[in-house]
């Protein structure tokens, strides 16, 4: 059975495992796997990351990748899912917000995995070859996101991530025509994240990161040893575009290899929903403009698409766990109004139990707007009502961290080194070396990612890098 997407997958990763990255695209890919590494070793810390953790080292196996931020090592799948679900875990991985795909979060923790391992193993995989690598992979997981038509219904950024590490993979290694198509079908077989997770706020939307990258690693394993996977598995019957999407347009896949989606990533400034950002955004732009304080605030409204509405439009509650609050606009709005800003430790228990917080909160509303794109994030309006008797309002358009309005250098910067914490000693040696990735090799830069010892760092906090 013929799959003419796969058709183009497969030569598309022909054409891109020996060829060159233009420097603008080499360029965005070491500042994204810059803040995805720091991103992942902050999320040693996330709740639930123990038992993650336990699990996956309770079967024992070869020790064959670091688990960011700590340094245990593992099989190499069981590293990419420890190190995928902290990718995701605190809501500050970056996105690609036009398919809502969180392109790199399976896609690193399982190639950068791989090299370390070939490091050892098979001679080595350069710095230039995971960088291709890795923009393989973001295009193809984001070209797959652009496709869908209907509403979520499964976790999207977590099953094109994986699709994505498949192919990312398939460079890495050196997979022939036959063992690619293999690949993504058996990808397929186990590709399953829903958004009942989402809806529900538990730890297992992160897992379903974990479980994309563990999944792109089986996949290619066992295509590298000969086992055929399903033919068709995104334009087939029952393949991804009829089961997951619902309904598909494949059109994107005719540009891909014109442009490098990677270019076309967003930043989070802020560890909550990427969805909950145009609301953040227009809360600061209002704080700048006019000067007011919290207690000023009668009421205020988030005007959002029906995604956003859908994804971040939850009511505050007592008791909330902190996955449920990065997902409430109405909290992290509260927040920043309280503090100008949003940090990792406005999600411990303590934070989000403050009860003038929480009052605030309640008097957020967040409101669907109608507006007809399913896949719409954007555009907010933000409306304060405030106790003078004037309404002040801010409409948004571009959200700090996008394409258009990108972090700047020192920004970036900032964010990584506040979340490298947990490596006080090699920080700083892991964004060189991520700087100079072309000119060192791969598995170098994976064991950077683990402390000489077990020191735990300072609290986070995002304050510094949101500007």
């Amino acid at each position: 059975m013929q799959d003419l997407v796969v058709d183009k997958i497969v030569a598309y990763l022909r054409q891109v495992s020996d060829g060159a990255l233009p420097a603008a695209a080499r360029s965005v890919a070491k500042t994204f796997i810059a803040d995805s590494l720091g991103v992942g070793v902050a999320g040693a810390e996330a709740p639930w990351r123990p038992e993650v953790l336990d699990m996956a080292a309770s079967s024992g196996g070869a020790a064959e990748a670091n688990v960011w931020g700590s340094g245990e090592r593992l099989p190499l799948g069981q590293a990419a899912m420890v190190n995928g679900y902290q990718m995701h875990a605190l809501e500050f991985d970056c996105v690609y917000e036009g398919a809502v795909v969180h392109a790199m979060s399976a896609v690193l923790p399982a190639l950068l995995g791989w090299a370390e391992r070939q490091g050892s193993m098979f001679g080595g995989i350069s710095g230039e070859q995971l960088l291709r690598a890795v923009a393989a992979g973001i295009d193809v997981a984001v070209t797959l996101g652009l496709c869908s038509r209907p509403p979520m219904r499964f976790f999207r950024p977590a099953n094109c991530s994986g699709f994505g590490a498949v192919a990312g993979l398939a460079v890495l290694a050196r997979l022939d025509e036959a063992q690619t198509r293999d690949a993504l079908g058996i990808y397929y077989g186990q590709c399953a994240g829903t958004m009942q997770a989402h809806i529900e706020a538990t730890p297992q939307l992160a897992m379903q990161m974990g479980f994309a990258a563990r999944a792109a690693v089986t996949a290619v394993e066992l295509a590298r040893r000969g086992m055929p996977g399903p033919r068709a598995p995104i334009s087939g019957p029952f393949g991804y575009f009829a089961l997951f999407d619902g309904a598909a347009d494949p059109a994107p896949f005719n540009e891909l290899g014109l442009s490098w989606r990677i270019c076309e990533l967003s930043h989070k400034p802020f560890p909550s929903g990427r969805a909950t950002h145009g609301g953040i955004d227009g809360l600061r732009r209002l704080i700048a403009a006019h000067g007011i304080a919290a207690d000023s605030v009668r009421a205020g409204r988030f005007t959002v698409p029906p995604l956003t509405h859908r994804l971040v439009g939850r009511p505050p509650q007592e008791g909330m766990t902190g996955a449920y609050a990065r997902l409430c606009l109405s909290y992290v709005g509260a927040v920043c109004l309280r503090r100008g800003t949003i940090g990792i430790d406005d999600f411990a228990d303590a934070a989000m139990a403050d009860p003038a917080t929480l009052a605030l909160a309640r008097r957020l509303a967040v409101i669907a707007d109608g507006n007809p794109d399913p896949n719409a994030l954007l555009p907010q309006r933000v409306e304060l009502d405030l106790a003078d008797g004037r309404t002040i309002a801010c409409d948004v358009a571009e959200v700090l961290g996008s394409p258009t309005r990108p972090l700047s250098p020192d920004a970036a910067r900032s964010k990584f080194e506040m979340c490298c914490r947990l490596l006080p000693d090699r920080g700083a040696a892991l964004w060189n070396g991520v700087a100079a990735l072309e000119t060192g090799g791969a598995a170098t830069l994976a064991r950077m990612t683990a402390p000489p010892d077990q020191r735990a760092g300072a609290p986070l906090n995002a304050s510094a890098i949101a500007t």
